[in-house]
């Protein structure tokens, strides 16, 4: 499956206020639920520390949060009027321009 068509797919499963409108409410849904699902990996990551879950267990489960990552990923940038392909090119482009600058490691969004 390529970005474009899973973004897609989203549709049918995009049920919150003015979903697909770009609207507000609809960039604050995705960013919050961005985070939250952000939070259940680090919260799985953090009892796999307390607890020693084998990674055998927990890689299918940190899978199934990261696919929810992705889901809010996907609409956060449909409620922005990109696509993920969009994105995800620039991002490689960016990365690409950092690499011939000799500056990916460091901090900072202008380096």
């Amino acid at each position: 499956m390529d970005f474009n068509t899973y973004q897609s797919a989203t549709d049918a499963t995009a049920i919150y206020p003015q979903a697909g409108t770009g609207h507000p409410n609809a960039v604050n849904y995705a960013i919050l639920g961005l985070i939250g699902e952000a939070g259940e990996i680090a919260n799985k990551w953090k009892k796999h520390l307390r607890d020693g879950t084998p990674l055998e267990e927990l890689f299918p489960l940190l899978a199934g949060e990261v696919g929810d990552v992705l889901w809010y990923v996907a609409r956060l940038c449909m409620e922005m009027g990109y696509s993920l392909d969009e994105v995800a090119s620039m991002n490689l482009d960016k990365l690409e321009m950092r690499r011939t600058r000799h500056v990916l490691s460091g901090s900072g969004d202008d380096r």
